[in-house]
């Protein structure tokens, strides 16, 4: 038995369980590749003024929790005698997509009379995750006052993306007139591009295809990253070098030039753009040397690559959905030797796996409840199976299995077919409204391969990621399979999956590392997959308008 959640954000802050809050405590910050930055700012409204004889001097002082500790991160200008300040500082921060990072702000009254902040100078304070600012783009909350009771005060947090160099560029190379290094035949030129670091290195860009017996070659059109051709620097040297081709490795030196991107796009309008091939050697020996052929560049087209964050702040939302092996081979929940044992103070581990992801995909749904559903409503409420949040989930899990009978077979694709459904629906609407996220938990072998691979190739043109997280000591060759890192994943017809959309992670790995660790390795590709599918079906993300109201919650 498979039961599947869908889950959502939790709008309103309720008390944890024990046992949530024992997971959701040990997931802690570490260091991983920054996805993108953000740029956020901050308005206050309505302001208490403390002294009746003069307005707050307002500040505002951000912090971020690291370790259990909330560490001061940076903080606003002050602003005089202001009961709705705006402020013009603007904080930027580092995003990651597969961690809670959690954020206070504190607002201050900066009375002239004293320098620092002391606690009663604090005039309001709010917590949230830069998750829930990001998928929201415009966070409105209530302050806390320092009795954890709500003021009439308001913080509004608006969030950017920090656009970066993450555009493409199509280049499309040709030459004429390259020296004949063969002597029974011509040339078979290829053309490599190196990028100069800062540090005098170079880094190879991209090597073209070798063209046969040809002194004026065309080489087929690349793409690549501005990022990966000149790290953004439109006037970094490019390193170019032309070659023949030999096949025992030992490629004849043609010619080199130099180039930047600057140059290259010169080429964005049509216009051809060239260079002359030098071969420093002959220009020294040789006195009537010009050059070893010339290359030119048909064409420059800028292609802008939108990011995970242009489809979160455009009104994506993040369906996220769990599925939990119930299967009897994971032992009676009563058992302290069963998977599902509730541990009186020990999270299980399809808790841990639970809390470590959900703590993370609830930030991204706009929708306040989870739906519980599948073979059975986990709540046992058939008319109406939904559940709060992530700790609404973990609550109906821990009620329900003193109930349930466990039993097989382990049958995936069901689950799968099942969320897939949903996505269809999505593909119709053209828009980037809905992506889809499940979770699977299970303990051991799947009994319906054939059908599970059958519905992966399927899913794989939908809108849609699969993770999969083996709980136990199971043999999970089959699911390694499924991943796909080893090579195409087929339907048993033969027919390969469009995009890689499994991830497989065994939990037994992660068993003395963080919890958060897990969601980072099993979220780290989810960026990417939204990105890919979307930008292979030319669906662009929404543009969010400026005169959107911000979406208003109270603590």
């Amino acid at each position: 038995c498979i039961v599947d959640f869908t889950m959502a954000s939790c709008a309103k802050k309720t008390k944890m369980s024990d046992i949530y809050e024992s997971a959701a405590t040990s997931l802690g910050l570490f260091s991983s590749p920054c996805l993108t930055k953000v740029e956020l700012r901050v308005v206050c409204k309505g302001i208490s003024d403390r002294d009746a004889l003069s307005k707050p001097d307002p500040c505002v002082v951000i912090k971020m929790q690291s370790h259990g500790q909330w560490l001061e991160v940076d903080r606003t200008e002050v602003i005089r005698s202001c009961i709705n300040p705006t402020f013009s500082k603007v904080f930027t921060l580092d995003y990651y997509f597969e961690e809670v990072q959690r954020l206070r702000f504190e607002l201050y009254d900066m009375n002239s009379s004293h320098n620092g902040m002391r606690e009663i100078d604090c005039l309001g304070a709010m917590e949230c995750t830069l998750g829930q600012i990001v998928s929201q783009r415009k966070l409105c909350r209530a302050l806390l006052k320092q009795s954890n009771t709500v003021g009439k005060s308001m913080i509004t947090i608006t969030a950017e993306e920090l656009t970066g160099n993450d555009d493409y560029v199509e280049l499309s190379f040709s030459a004429r007139k390259l020296d004949d290094k063969d002597f029974f035949s011509k040339s078979d030129p290829f053309l490599e591009i190196y990028r100069v670091n800062d540090d005098g290195t170079q880094q190879l860009v991209y090597r073209t295809e070798t063209v046969m017996n040809n002194l004026n070659p065309v080489w087929k059109t690349f793409k690549t990253s501005l990022n990966c051709l000149c790290s953004g620097d439109h006037e970094r040297i490019l390193k170019c070098t032309v070659w023949d081709w030999d096949s025992n490795g030992k490629h004849d030196f043609i010619g080199e030039f130099e180039a930047t991107f600057k140059e290259m796009r010169g080429a964005i309008d049509g216009k051809q753009v060239q260079w002359e091939c030098i071969n420093p050697k002959y220009k020294v020996k040789k006195k009537n040397y010009r050059n070893s052929g010339i290359v030119i560049l048909n064409q420059c087209k800028i292609i802008k690559m939108h990011s995970f964050l242009d489809y979160i702040m455009g009104g994506c939302q993040i369906q996220f959905t769990v599925a939990i092996d119930f299967t009897a081979s994971n032992g009676d929940p009563r058992n302290s030797c069963s998977l599902h044992y509730i541990h009186p103070y020990q999270p299980n581990e399809y808790l841990k796996a639970l809390v470590a992801v959900g703590e993370i995909c609830q930030d991204y749904d706009r929708c306040a409840i989870s739906t519980v559903s599948h073979d059975f409503a986990i709540n046992f409420n058939e008319e109406n199976p939904e559940c709060a949040g992530i700790q609404g989930v973990v609550e109906a899990y821990q009620n329900c299995l003193p109930k349930i009978q466990l039993y097989g077979p382990t049958n995936i694709a069901p689950i799968i077919q099942k969320v897939a459904n949903s996505a269809s629906e999505e593909v119709h609407t053209r828009e980037a409204m809905q992506y889809f996220i499940l979770l699977i938990l299970t303990d051991g072998v799947i009994t319906d391969m054939a059908d599970t691979r059958e519905a992966i190739v399927h899913a794989s043109h939908l809108p849609m990621s699969i993770i999969i997280v083996g709980v136990g000591n199971a043999d999970f060759t089959d699911m390694q399979t499924l991943d796909g890192d080893d090579g195409i994943l087929r339907s048993p017809k033969g027919e390969p999956v469009l995009r890689d959309i499994v991830q497989f992670v065994p939990f037994r790995n992660f068993k003395h590392a963080s919890p958060a660790a897990l969601a980072k390795t099993v979220l780290a590709e989810v960026p990417n997959q939204v990105v890919d599918y979307y930008n292979s079906k030319g669906i662009k993300p929404k543009v969010p308008s400026e005169f959107e109201a911000p979406r208003t919650f109270g603590h």
